[in-house]
Order: C-alpha cells, then sequence, then structure tokens
C-alpha cells in the first residue's frame, strides 16, 4: 500500500470516526435507535479501515473486508426501514 493510500485509508477512518460521533451524539439527546444503528455503522466502518490500513492490504477484495461492510450497510438499512416501519 502506498504513502498516499495509507494517508486516504487513515482518513477516511477517522472521518468515519467522527461521523459515528455525530450520530451518538444525535442519539443520546432523542434516544432514537435510528440514530445509535447508523452510529454504530459508521463505527464498524472505521475499525475496518483501520484494520486494512494495519494490514498494508493492498487488495480490498479479500472476504472479510466485504462482510464487514456488508455488515455495516446492512445496519443503515435496518435503521431506516425501522424508521419508515414505525411510521405507519
Amino acid at each position: 500500500m502506498s504513502l498516499t493510500e495509507q494517508m486516504l485509508t487513515g482518513a477516511i477512518a477517522s472521518l468515519s470516526f467522527v461521523a459515528g460521533l455525530l450520530f451518538l451524539r444525535f442519539w443520546r439527546s432523542t434516544r432514537d435507535p435510528f440514530f445509535l444503528l447508523f452510529a454504530l455503522s459508521f463505527g464498524l466502518e472505521g475499525c475496518n479501515r483501520v484494520a486494512l490500513g494495519m494490514l498494508a492490504a493492498t487488495d480490498e477484495n479479500l472476504p472479510f473486508v466485504y462482510l464487514v461492510r456488508v455488515i455495516s450497510y446492512g445496519l443503515i438499512l435496518v435503521a431506516i426501514w425501522q424508521k419508515n416501519r414505525r411510521g405507519r
């Protein structure tokens, strides 16, 4: 992994954690599970990026990378589904 790729991976990881903390703050003020699931999703994505950067894997096509992303995006889909289901 080149230095530029490492820097970008670090930036994506840190911004994912920041987004997760913002959603956690919104959850603390509203107690809406929607924000909690988004916070968990972004935290998981940040951890995934940190692990990817520390492994220095040049290939992002590894199965565990996609598994973590599927879980992360699945949390977002569950949050949206629950939010829309509750409104009816």
